[in-house]
């Protein structure tokens, strides 16, 4: 637990209340998150938070990054499942500030907020060569382009009226053309949004081809993007990909739990699941 970090709820919704420091804001704000607060004043006081905007923390903190409350309190809002954190995370997805869009996307994919798909589909369709360009002077894109791909696929094809997009090749395409990407993370998002939207198998091969990527956490990325989709056929990939076996064991459990085949009614697993669960026991 970090330094400073406050021991209770009481006392994290004590410091998000205080205005003098905002350190303690922010070790707030991720402990509400960490610990899924269901006080009734989280929320509120998480979304005053992410309203607000100032500079880097002091350098004994250990903070390093711009508007840091702002992006905790974002982090913090997309695990506490309440719909009154949708409109302003929607706004914070207009901020100027990259790092805080990213963690507005990652928090309104996970509220499965359908009306940010418009808003995050604006920000992907100047393609991979603008929107995914470096930032100069950055080791960053000019949008996160991970985060938007990422909740873009998890929002599914639901329209806000209940009723399911029919016309859906001009999102498609404007995800596919991230699976050229240059950065092979990115790629990686691509492929799981493609897989999650299309259920196409050809964009889990892509998946399990980066399973033997030289760089490990490219190898880590594309495990848990799996898992997320759910894709059984790259279960033996996955537990024979050079990766730590925590991840792989989450990797596998995803192939179970998340595949649209899982009967949620049945009382004993299916034969494929059972070699799944094999092939965790395995790991252990």
């Amino acid at each position: 637990m970090p330094q400073g970090t406050p021991l209770n709820e009481a006392q994290a919704l004590d410091w998000l209340r205080q205005l003098e420091d905002p350190g303690q804001r922010y070790y707030a704000a991720w402990w509400l998150g960490r610990m899924r607060s269901r006080h009734p004043q989280a929320v509120p006081l998480l979304i005053q938070a992410l309203a607000e905007r100032g500079p880097r923390l002091d350098a004994t903190s250990g903070i390093d990054e711009p508007n840091p409350v702002a992006r905790n309190a974002a982090r913090a809002l997309g695990k506490l499942a309440d719909s009154q954190a949708i409109a302003p995370l929607l706004e914070a997805l207009e901020s100027s500030d990259d790092g805080l869009r990213e963690a507005a996307a990652r928090s309104l994919g996970q509220l499965g907020a359908l009306k940010a798909r418009q808003p995050i589909l604006r920000r992907l369709a100047p393609g991979p060569l603008v929107a995914g360009a470096p930032r100069p002077g950055t080791s960053r894109l000019m949008e996160p382009c991970e985060a938007l791909l990422e909740a873009l696929g998890g929002l599914g094809w639901q329209e806000e009226d209940g009723s399911t997009t029919t016309d859906r090749e001009p999102l498609l395409a404007v995800v596919r053309a991230y699976g050229d990407h240059e950065r092979p993370l990115i790629r990686s998002a691509a492929y799981r949004s493609l897989l999650q939207l299309t259920r196409e198998d050809c964009w889990g091969e892509q998946l399990v081809k980066l399973l033997v990527h030289r760089e490990l956490q490219v190898r880590r990325a594309a495990l848990l993007d799996l898992g997320v989709t759910g894709w059984r056929p790259a279960g033996a990939a996955i537990a024979q990909t050079l990766a730590e076996n925590s991840l792989k064991l989450i990797a596998l459990r995803g192939l179970v739990e998340n595949s649209p085949a899982r009967n949620h009614t049945s009382p004993s697993p299916s034969p494929e699941e059972v070699e799944l669960l094999l092939a965790m026991d395995d790991l252990l």
